[in-house]
C-alpha cells in the first residue's frame, strides 16, 4: 500500500490544507507533531518521505509560483506534482524527474487526453460533496464515478481520487463510494482526502485502492511516521 506524503506549499511555505478554503490554511509547523519548520525543504528533511506529493497552491490560484522549490524537492526524491496543469505545454515548466498530476480543476478533458498521450502523467479527479470540480463543462456534467470510467480508456500512470472536502479533516472514508470507485478503474487508484489511520489504509487496500495521499493524520501521529518513509506491511 503505498503511502504519498503530501506537501501543500504556498508562498513558499509547507500549510496545511483544511477542506480546500485555501485563504484559510496556515503554515504546517504550527500544527504538526512530527516538523519544527514550514519550510518545504525542512519539512523534506525532517520527515524523509519515500515520495511526496507536491501542490503548488500559487500556480493553482494563478498568483505566482513555487516552481523552484519544486525542482529542488524532486531532486531528493519521487515526486508527483500538480501545478495547475491547463495543457500539454504547461507541463514544460516541469523536469522529465515529475511526474505531472493533470486535476479536472484546472485541465479540460481533451487537454488530459492530448497530454496523457505524450508524456507519463496522473490524473486528479478533484471533487467536492461528490460533484466534479472542473471548468471544463464535459467533465463538470459527469459524477466522479463516470470520470473515473472515462480515464480508463487513457495511458495514466495512476489516478488520484481528491476528495477535497475531506483533505486536512481525518474524517473516515465512505467506503461504499470508494469501493464503486475501486471497481470502476482499470487504472492503480490513489485516495486523498479523510484518511484517519492505519485501518483506513488496511480497508483501502482491501478495496483495491493502490495508495493513499497522506499528510494531516501523518502530523497528527494517526498514521506513523515510518508509513510515509516506507510500504506498510499488508
Amino acid at each position: 500500500m503505498r503511502c504519498i506524503f503530501v506537501m501543500d506549499i504556498l508562498n513558499g511555505r509547507v500549510v496545511h490544507a483544511v477542506r480546500g478554503e485555501r485563504s484559510g490554511y496556515r503554515p504546517i509547523d504550527q500544527s504538526s507533531g512530527i516538523v519544527t519548520t514550514s519550510d518545504p525543504l525542512g519539512v523534506l528533511d525532517e520527515v524523509s518521505p519515500r515520495e511526496v506529493y507536491v501542490a503548488d497552491l500559487n500556480r493553482l490560484t494563478k498568483s505566482g509560483d513555487n516552481l523552484l522549490t519544486i525542482e529542488e524537492i524532486s531532486s531528493r526524491v519521487s515526486t508527483w506534482a500538480d501545478t495547475g496543469i491547463e495543457n500539454a505545454e504547461d507541463m514544460n515548466c516541469l523536469s522529465e524527474g515529475i511526474v505531472p498530476v493533470l486535476g479536472t480543476e484546472t485541465v479540460s478533458l481533451a487537454n488530459l487526453e492530448r497530454a496523457a498521450s505524450g508524456r507519463g502523467v496522473v490524473a486528479s479527479v478533484d471533487m467536492k460533496a461528490r460533484k466534479v470540480l472542473a471548468r471544463d463543462r464535459e467533465l463538470a456534467a459527469l459524477c466522479p464515478l463516470n470520470v473515473i470510467e472515462r480515464l480508463n480508456a487513457l495511458p495514466l500512470k495512476a489516478v488520484i481520487l481528491l476528495e477535497l472536502d475531506r483533505v486536512g479533516t481525518s474524517c473516515g472514508l465512505d467506503r461504499d463510494f470508494l469501493q464503486e470507485a475501486a471497481s470502476s478503474s482499470r487504472h492503480p487508484l490513489i485516495l486523498g482526502g479523510g484518511v484517519k489511520d492505519l485501518d483506513d489504509l488496511r480497508a483501502l487496500e482491501e478495496m483495491g485502492f493502490d495508495g493513499a495521499l497522506v499528510a494531516t493524520a501523518v502530523h497528527n501521529g494517526r498514521i506513523p511516521l515510518e508509513m510515509v518513509r516506507s510500504q506498510i506491511d499488508s
